[in-house]
């Protein structure tokens, strides 16, 4: 892990607190909010710089899936003497998506991971349960990921709406689309 300068004072009230992000990192501005990239292993050592330099409330966590190389980890702190706002982001391989873990570092980051090993299948390294949250056991997948087949639409008829055409009556029928997601095969049988 790279060493980390020393966190700059504390900011003034309405000022961003501004503190040290490391060797590497990558900082932008968007709208107004500020934010800092770094490689994997610089991730624990920008969250302690972080919440040093006054960013003492841990939002949230999350992942994103971006195909077909990565997942970037993204956690948003706040800073509530300036009320300032930093989102915190790192990629892992899709292919061996790890991270240690920041619960070490904000408590709070505990039911983020597991929720997002779950939904995503990035295991965050050191974390003291990592074990499913919200899905039924015995689920298979991870339902958040962009490859993740949604199948239910094509099991079980959509009890909504219907598309012009499928009533049996009125205007012709339109050519049948599956819906997002699902696979041009999936739920035909073979050989009709």
């Amino acid at each position: 892990m790279p060493d980390l300068p020393e966190p700059a004072p504390e900011a003034k009230p309405g000022s961003a607190p501004a503190f040290a992000y490391g060797e590497g990192a990558r900082v932008s501005e968007s709208f107004g909010q500020t934010t800092v990239e770094v490689d994997p292993d610089g991730w624990i050592g920008l969250l302690e710089s972080a919440r040093a330099g006054g960013y003492e409330f841990f939002d949230w966590l999350t992942a994103v899936d971006e195909p077909p190389e990565a997942f970037a980890v993204v956690v948003h702190l706040f800073a509530p003497v300036s009320h300032a706002h930093l989102l915190l982001r790192t990629r892992v391989s899709r292919a061996d998506p790890r991270l240690p873990s920041a619960v070490g570092v904000f408590r709070g980051a505990d039911w983020h991971e597991r929720e997002t090993f779950e939904m995503f299948g990035v295991v965050f390294e050191g974390h003291p349960n990592l074990v499913p949250l919200l899905l039924p056991e015995g689920f298979e997948g991870f339902p958040l990921r962009k490859d993740f087949v949604l199948a239910a639409r094509v099991a079980k008829a959509w009890p909504g709406a219907k598309e012009p055409g499928e009533s049996g009556h009125g205007s012709p029928s339109r050519r049948k689309t599956l819906p997002p997601g699902v696979p041009v095969d999936w739920g035909h049988e073979r050989g009709t």
